[in-house]
């Protein structure tokens, strides 16, 4: 996988690679959010789901999260890698590792930056169920989609 700290990759993603992003001497906490694709949500069974993205841009977002961070949490170090494509129950969709000079701020940056990600970065996807599919999500609610995004009337389907 890459290197890079912000990535959006078609690849199985490997956690450690990812910590091992934001390993710091003088980081006292590294913090590591691991969203999985979920078999069941409310009630449905999800076979699997579609991750999109316009690439560019979302690992400019990403990066944008990043700087966030540092900017409220001084001394910190973050990672993020969401992967994309079809992904099977319990795939790893996206793995954020943060670290910090002490645990409470490396807990906060995680959380910040997992709601970040769902309010701006351009990532769709897909919910695959036994009886249909939905795109799902809060960019989702976006009047304005980047060139290359999905178009409102294949969100609908």
């Amino acid at each position: 996988m890459e290197n890079k700290l912000f990535l959006i990759t078609e690849q199985e993603i490997t956690v450690q690679e990812v910590v091992d992003k934001v390993s710091d001497r003088n980081a006292g906490a590294i913090n590591c959010f691991i969203g999985t694709v979920r078999e069941m949500t409310k009630g449905k069974k999800t076979l699997y789901l579609a991750y999109e993205a316009y690439v560019p841009m979302a690992e400019k977002k990403l990066a944008q999260i990043g700087d966030e961070i540092k900017e409220r949490w001084p001394h910190t170090q973050v990672a993020i890698t969401h992967r994309i494509g079809e992904l099977a129950i319990s795939d790893l969709a996206v793995v954020i590792a943060v670290s910090t000079p002490h645990r409470n701020d490396s807990y906060e940056a995680s959380r910040y930056a997992i709601e970040r990600i769902k309010e701006i970065v351009p990532i769709w996807k897909k919910e695959h169920w036994e009886d249909g599919q939905k795109w799902i999500g809060d960019q989702l609610e976006k009047t304005a989609y980047p060139k290359g995004a999905p178009k409102m009337e294949e969100l609908n389907d």
